[in-house]
């Protein structure tokens, strides 16, 4: 799910747990998470913490003490495939994030833009001509995103769906795959098929 407040907004995305969240923020000069919440969500982060040479930082109102820097792989999913990062995240001692905040860099660098979009979605692309929108999906597993990735990366579902509606469509191609494809055959390739009846009978 996203959520879009001014130039920043909040995205389910997939960090060991596709529930997680990650916050885009146009004006973050770094990547920063909170103590409390690699807590709640990853026990053993601490593990992979590595030392930082600054331990004291400031935002827009008050001090914030560091306790060193750890990597997360985040991949943000969309209906072309997917965006995997590998940011350097700080880890914030006194912070209330509720999520990963992703600095500006990575926006630049893959042109995500959060708050110019049509429609008020997140979209990718550094080229307008080749600029798309994101899928809000909420998925269960890892296994379901990647198949969903690769089913339909070759096809196009209707702009008049909801993002609920796309997923439930892709729920019920999924149970019933037989019908619409021949082996591995991608659910994207499905374009129509044609049924033709033979009625035979004789007159009384």
């Amino acid at each position: 799910m996203v959520y879009i407040h001014g130039t920043a907004t909040n995205k389910t995305v997939c960090i060991e747990n596709p529930q997680n969240q990650s916050i885009i923020d146009s004006g973050a000069q770094f990547s920063k998470v909170a103590r409390e919440y690699l807590n709640k969500h990853f026990p053993n982060w601490e593990k992979k913490l590595s030392p930082t040479k600054e331990k004291n930082f400031k935002s827009s109102s008050q001090k914030m003490k560091s306790s060193g820097t750890i990597n997360k792989e985040i991949i943000i999913s969309h209906r072309k495939g997917n965006i995997r990062l590998n940011p350097e995240v700080l880890v914030l001692e006194d912070a209330h994030i509720q999520g990963f905040l992703l600095e500006k860099d990575y926006q630049r660098m893959y042109g995500i833009d959060i708050y110019k979009s049509k429609n008020r979605h997140i979209c990718i692309g550094t080229k307008n001509a080749e600029r798309f929108s994101l899928d809000i999906l909420q998925l269960s597993n890892q296994d379901l995103l990647e198949e969903l990735i690769n089913d339909l990366k070759e096809g196009t579902l209707s702009t008049n769906l909801t993002s609920k509606q796309k997923f439930s469509l892709f729920e019920l191609l999924r149970k019933n795959r037989p019908a619409f494809c021949i082996g591995e055959e991608s659910l994207a390739k499905i374009i129509g098929h044609d049924i033709e009846l033979c009625l035979e009978g004789t007159s009384p």
